[in-house]
């Protein structure tokens, strides 16, 4: 439609200059307003079209078209008209023998879709992958072709300002205290890295990126949110979409997505199914040392894992529009997966002058399970004036997760074997409620007001059975409870070129962390107040500035908590802290955003300050494996962090056939803490945590359009080094290639990628501990993968005019500017 705006607007000016040619007006010059919506939605109409024809003189025809907010405004003479508002793929609506004396705003005129004519349209106006605004980046991921056959782990990494490491761990723009939301309410995973993974990217539909969220949104996540956005059926009559992958090694999946709709209800289903194989593997290579750092022995441990996984995911639900202005959603979403990790290890232990002494060989043979159910229900309220709106959203799910392992340990220096079953229970039950509230006041206003509550239930059941001897050190139950309540007010308002957003929430948080074999109970209460301000500027349409302040924390749940050791390894343990107090963040950003025909340029400088920052230390247990010191890898609430950086993002399109985007970020952080523990032998450690280090990292896209329309998509990224306390980890460079055709009249298309070309994303660190450890590793997640996939469409276009439904978390409500 887009292109043929152009055409259509020179069209209407000519025939607008002949008809004054031929005729003198008869009447004075008048101005006519007014602004068309979706009937359905309220959303607006771009590029809607208004035609005027003169009842006494045919001849005399003048128009225009909509913007992006659905407004026009059109300059004519007086007299009396046939009016026309149309928009393609909807009914028009006419006025007869209107007649026009002086400056007229229509209001709103609202048009509705004709089913009639939706299997004919083709819409060519595609989105860009990348939308730069000023609060937040919004990642179209349909059209992203590295992701097709991936996860929605693939989809997060290649998306501005977001990195995933290789075991999962999502940072934003460098800080991995970032929450994650999916359709605007936390994952009811347990696990949320291994859900990421499981759930296709052909099911999301765009991810926001927002870096310093206003009060409406939950005060989790000092680095920022993640929002990820699912597809759903389309306002469109019957339609679908099947997208079947193969890849090497094996990543076979189907899924696909079905819509139907009449005037009543909206009927639409997405079901998917996959079956993967995650190869990995890792090699830790240590110099262990005496109290003058002089070298004891030496141990290089290597590791192989094959992670196979059977994962169902589908959703079912209906729009009911029970009016003009009501609709109710209800979704229900189930997910399965069964998955069979086969963790291989092998240690190679050797004396101080480095002459090889034995070997260990450690076998982890895991079968997990894992389901997943849930409800989700909206009712969206809309009133008379625009924007005036009320929502109540709930959403209610239960999560049953069942894990257990082999571990069988043998050495070559003894016929002795040891035989290890681990049970690792876990089961979770998550209740939210919350109602949105806003209102339009005085032009260029608004109010806003919610509440939230969230109601969280997570038991772990984790037990030890040695050589067929319970192991009681390893053995507890763990049970995690959360209820946070949550109020929030947000006022904006508009003065000339001026924006402003002032809010502020309040949350309630009680969290029990108990023990049950122990009888060690823990409860935190909490409340807080969790401010937020916003200043905007707008030097034009296509130029602005802003500067924001938020409030936030961090919670620790999950692993960070837990007290169970993992022995995956047997002298590299990690151990959670049940008694680990939320960090708060200070957040501020600077903005500024500028657009030109062909090129969008967005930078901003951020500060972030944090109280009771979680660190990870290492640190001796007191324990030996054959004169092996046991090292224990912890959270704690360590130190203050400041951090600090800009950052900047470019959308460039130098031809229609090709399109740039980059993303560069530097950041600079310091902490302040010491972490003081009693060694083996009684005597008290102090360690100096003090430490400030500088990272950046830097990612760049291109898709071309070569020649027979076949789609080339290229992204490299570079993670610089970084350096902490005890260690730093290592610079590393990625590069994935895509390609894309269109067959079958565009309603198919053929998609083959290739994801890390040179095998080379992984995590490496070098640790030093003075008087205890020198070590190197490399641990890589998933090895170099080859994707081939076939998309299907019928009765909706590639690039047709998405509709997407509001989610828990949608901000309807923002405010102007």
């Amino acid at each position: 439609m887009k292109k043929l705006t152009p055409i259509f607007t020179f069209l209407l000016v000519l025939i607008s200059s002949l008809s004054y040619g031929q005729e003198k007006p008869a009447y004075s010059k008048i101005i006519l307003t007014g602004n068309i919506i979706e009937s359905n939605s309220k959303k607006p109409l771009e590029y809607a079209t208004i035609t005027l024809k003169n009842t006494s003189n045919p001849k005399l025809i003048f128009g225009g078209i909509t913007d992006n907010k659905g407004n026009f405004s059109i300059e004519g003479t007086a007299g009396t008209y046939d009016i026309v508002f149309e928009f393609i793929s909807f009914k028009s609506y006419k006025l007869s023998q209107k007649k026009l004396t002086s400056n007229t705003n229509f209001g709103k005129i609202s048009l509705e879709e004709d089913f009639t004519q939706l299997n004919e349209v083709i819409v060519r106006s595609e989105k860009t992958t990348l939308e730069i605004k000023l609060d937040k980046k919004v990642y179209n991921v349909g059209k992203d072709l590295m992701v097709k056959g991936g996860t929605v782990s693939d989809v997060l990494d290649n998306i501005p300002s977001v990195t995933v490491d290789v075991e999962g761990n999502i940072a934003l723009r460098g800080n991995e205290n970032v929450r994650v939301l999916i359709e605007g309410k936390p994952s009811n995973a347990i696990n949320v890295s291994e859900a990421l993974r499981l759930i296709p990217a052909d099911a999301i539909d765009k991810v926001e990126v927002i870096t310093n969220p206003s009060a409406r949104y939950e005060a989790e996540g000092g680095g920022g949110i993640i929002n990820i956005i699912l597809k759903k059926g389309k306002n469109q009559g019957m339609n679908g979409t099947f997208i079947g992958n193969v890849g090497d090694p094996k990543n076979n999946s189907l899924n696909g997505t079905l819509n139907y709709k009449t005037k009543e209800f909206n009927l639409f289903t997405t079901q998917g199914y996959s079956d993967r194989n995650n190869p990995g593997n890792a090699i830790v290579n240590s110099r262990y040392l005496n109290d003058d750092n002089s070298t004891r022995d030496f141990m290089n441990e290597n590791r192989t894992n094959e992670r196979l996984s059977k994962a169902y995911n589908g959703s079912f639900g209906m729009d009911w529009f029970l009016d003009k202005s009501l609709t109710w959603t209800n979704i229900v979403n189930l997910r399965r997966s069964v998955g069979d990790n086969t963790d291989n290890v092998f240690q190679n232990y050797y004396d101080q002058n480095f002459v090889y002494d034995y070997t260990r060989n450690r076998i982890n043979r895991e079968d997990s399970k894992s389901n997943n159910i849930e409800y989700t229900t909206n009712f969206t309220k809309n009133f008379k004036k625009e924007g005036h709106k009320l929502t109540i959203d709930g959403s209610f799910s239960a999560n049953i997760d069942r894990n257990t392992a082999l571990i069988s340990d043998k050495a070559t220096n003894t016929t002795a074997e040891t035989l290890d079953e681990t049970t690792n229970n876990q089961d979770q039950s998550r209740n939210l409620i919350q109602t949105d509230y806003v209102l339009p006041l005085a032009k260029g206003s608004q109010f806003e007001a919610g509440y939230r509550g969230d109601f969280l239930t997570i038991t772990t059941d984790f037990s030890v059975i040695n050589n067929g001897i319970p192991f009681p050190e390893f053995t507890n139950i763990l049970e995690y409870k959360e209820k946070v309540n949550a109020l929030y007010v947000n006022y904006g308002f508009k003065v000339k070129k001026f924006s402003f957003l002032f809010g502020t929430r309040w949350e309630d948080s009680n969290i029990e962390v108990n023990q049950l074999a122990t009888n060690d109970f823990n409860t935190k209460r909490y409340n807080n107040f969790f401010p937020s301000a916003f200043l905007t500027y707008e030097f034009s349409n296509q130029t602005s500035a802003s500067i924001s302040y938020s409030k936030r924390l961090q919670r620790p749940r999950g692993r960070l908590l837990y007290p169970f050791n993992s022995l995956s390894s047997n002298v590299n343990i990690f151990v959670g802290n049940p008694d680990l107090n939320p960090s708060f963040t200070d957040a501020i950003d600077l903005s500024y955003l500028k657009k030109w025909s062909k090129l969008t340029f967005s930078t901003s400088m951020y500060g972030n300050r944090t109280t009771d920052a979680i660190q990870y230390v290492r640190s001796e247990s007191g324990d030996f494996q054959n004169g092996v010191p046991i090292i224990l890898s912890s959270p704690i609430n360590l130190a203050t962090e400041y951090r600090g950086g800009f950052e900047f993002t470019l959308n460039y399109s130098p031809y229609k056939w090709w399109k740039l985007n980059s993303n560069f970020n530097f950041f600079y952080v310091e902490t302040d803490g010491d972490f003081n523990y009693i060694d083996f032998n009684g005597n008290p450690v102090s360690q100096n945590f003090d430490n400030s280090a500088t990272s950046w990292f830097t990612r760049l896209t291109s898709k071309i359009t070569l020649p027979f329309k076949i789609d080339w998509q290229t992204n490299a990224t570079y993670n610089g080094s970084q350096r902490n306390a005890q260690g730093r980890s290592l610079g590393i460079f990625s590069m994935n290639l895509a390609f894309s055709k269109d067959v079958l009249k565009d309603k198919g298309t053929i998609a083959l990628n290739i994801s890390d070309v040179f095998n080379s994303r992984k995590r490496i660190m070098e640790t030093f501990i003075p008087g205890l450890v020198e070590s190197y590793g490399e641990m890589q997640w998933r090895v170099r993968q080859i994707n081939l996939s076939f998309t299907y469409r019928f009765n909706i276009q590639k690039n047709e005019r998405e509709k997407p439904r509001k989610s828990l978390q949608e901000e309807g409500g923002d405010f102007p500017g």
